[in-house]
């Protein structure tokens, strides 16, 4: 009896630290792509030592950084967080909206005004690092860290200690929805100026230029280019980028991951974090692998050059951890926010019949069809792939309303590109049968969404000629990878389909403390299994 008691009070004891990791817009086949160049302390190091979910994937419309951001920490989408993109044009208001925007609040820090008016208050319900705080009577500590404010805000909560995130005068700055003044070692930490470390060198390849032969050539059609340079091409003169613009430039480099590492190594020496039995958590979202992707492409040497310095990074942060905080002692994910698609152009210059699409083309075809058929621009705004109707119009005007949406309908399934349209009453009545719907349901907001919601057939993208981007239902946006190591966790591998909504239910149910409160609730049960 003595025994069996002990051992179900030795299950529930806590990590000292809870970690949550998530690279902006990776894919989970970089994990294997650039594998034959990563070293063995990083991404395989979590691979082979932690439990990998190779079929892990996002299961709503749209999938973009804040929605991201805000459903791993949630363990649910959209429709019940309410973060229905970065920015949206919300039909409550009628005006846009920026997901972290916080008109009450003040920049704290060496920022611009407007770079620090952010709060989470746009997030609806709970993450699991709210129900930490809350689980321990706020004695555990919850930072959240990026280069992206709503990176930062979004999965460190409502009730977070501090959420950090950069500005582009080089310094981490936050709100004073946190505090009256950033801690002292913040401000040490930023007078350091440690960003002109990496901008006062170029960026040249990490290895031999041969070794990048999981990329195209280095200087190629499908790649943007970076702060206006001649050609993409290496080196990159970062010195001279950064004197041409501000200290900005580093979040389009690899750099900028290292210099949020360094950020996050400071905030656990001197926030003492995981040095006590009360569990704190730490979130850090390295946001530079989005800002190359979307410039250079899937396909660049600069993003491959980004992964291998990165999965160094990461390597570098893990032994960082296993001295400061004990390798048995913290429990660490790695995620992404979403993935991205390859580009179109590259994809139709191999025979597929595909090609990008500008959404200035959009909306100018939809006020078009609307001045031909109405005698009037009934388009109050295209985004997100939603479309919202001036409905104070369509009353002046004595028309009916669901007629002016089937026209819409009807005209955007003539457009190229267009694979479905489904207007508000046909989301809302959704039934589970018609998986793309279904990812709008549960990415549907009725109070801020549009009248009608699209996809886009397979590999388009609403985007221009270079880069990427990513937003849709389709695989190449929804499948990330997902790894769980550290405290607790036994080393596998599970193939079979995930979703991300399952990660914060099942940090609650495997460090024994309440499910946040907008989840369903479905759980990874091969986490939860210590056996």
């Amino acid at each position: 009896m003595f025994l069996s008691v002990y051992a179900t009070f030795a299950q529930q004891q806590r990590p000292k630290l809870v970690v949550g990791i998530v690279v902006d817009q990776m894919k989970m086949e970089y994990l294997y792509r650039f594998s034959g160049d990563f070293s063995n302390n990083g991404f395989k190091r979590l691979m082979n030592q932690g439990h990998t979910f190779s079929n892990t994937h996002y299961n709503y419309l749209p999938t973009y950084t804040a929605p991201g951001h805000a459903s791993i920490y949630t363990g649910t989408t959209p429709a019940i967080h309410g973060i229905v993109g970065n920015e949206w044009f919300s039909r409550t208001t009628g005006k846009e909206r920026y997901c972290t925007d916080d008109d009450a609040v003040e920049t704290l820090g060496n920022g611009s005004k407007e770079e620090g008016k952010m709060s989470p208050k746009n997030l609806l319900s709970t993450t699991i690092t709210d129900e930490l705080r809350l689980s321990t009577n706020f004695r555990g500590k919850v930072i959240g860290m990026s280069l992206k404010d709503r990176g930062a805000i979004l999965p460190a909560g409502h009730f977070a200690n501090w959420a950090f995130w950069y500005s582009k005068t080089g310094s981490f700055i936050s709100s004073t929805f946190y505090g009256t003044a950033l801690p002292d070692w913040v401000n040490d930490f930023n007078k350091e100026k440690n960003y002109e470390t990496y901008l006062n060198k170029p960026w040249e390849l990490l290895k031999p230029a041969a070794a990048y032969d999981e990329s195209l050539a280095d200087d190629n059609p499908y790649e943007g280019k970076l702060y206006k340079a001649d050609k993409p091409v290496f080196p990159y003169d970062l010195k001279s980028m950064y004197e041409k613009n501000d200290a900005g430039v580093i979040r389009s480099t690899p750099f900028g991951n290292d210099l949020l590492e360094l950020f996050a190594k400071r905030a656990i020496e001197k926030e003492q974090l995981g040095k006590d039995d009360i569990t704190d958590f730490l979130t850090v979202s390295f946001s530079s692998t989005d800002y190359v992707g979307h410039i250079l492409g899937p396909r660049s040497m600069e993003l491959e050059d980004t992964y291998l310095r990165l999965d160094l990074t990461i390597a570098d942060f893990l032994n960082y951890l296993d001295k400061t905080v004990g390798k048995d002692n913290y429990l660490l994910f790695l995620t992404a926010d979403h993935a991205g698609a390859e580009n179109a152009k590259f994809l139709s210059d191999n025979k597929y019949n595909v090609q990008p699409i500008e959404p200035k083309e959009i909306v100018k075809g939809l006020r078009k069809f609307s001045t031909d058929t109405f005698g009037e621009d009934l388009l109050l705004n295209y985004s997100n792939f939603n479309v919202f109707l001036n409905c104070d119009k369509i009353k002046v005007k004595n028309l009916d309303l669901n007629s002016v949406k089937q026209s819409f309908k009807a005209y955007l399934m003539t457009q190229e590109q267009v694979k479905r349209v489904y207007t508000e009453e046909e989301i809302l009545a959704d039934n589970g049968n018609d998986f793309h719907l279904h990812c709008i349901a549960r990415g549907y907001d009725v109070t801020q969404n549009g009248d009608l919601v699209l996809i886009d057939k397979p590999a388009y993208i609403e985007y221009g000629a270079t880069g990427t981007s990513h937003g849709t239902t389709y695989s190449y946006d929804t499948h990330v990878p997902l790894i769980f190591y550290g405290w607790n966790i036994k080393p596998g591998n599970t193939s079979d389909r995930k979703v991300i909504t399952e990660i914060a239910p099942t940090i609650a149910q495997k460090i024994g403390i309440t499910l946040p409160n907008g989840t369903e609730a479905h759980v990874l049960t091969e986490i939860l299994d210590t056996h």
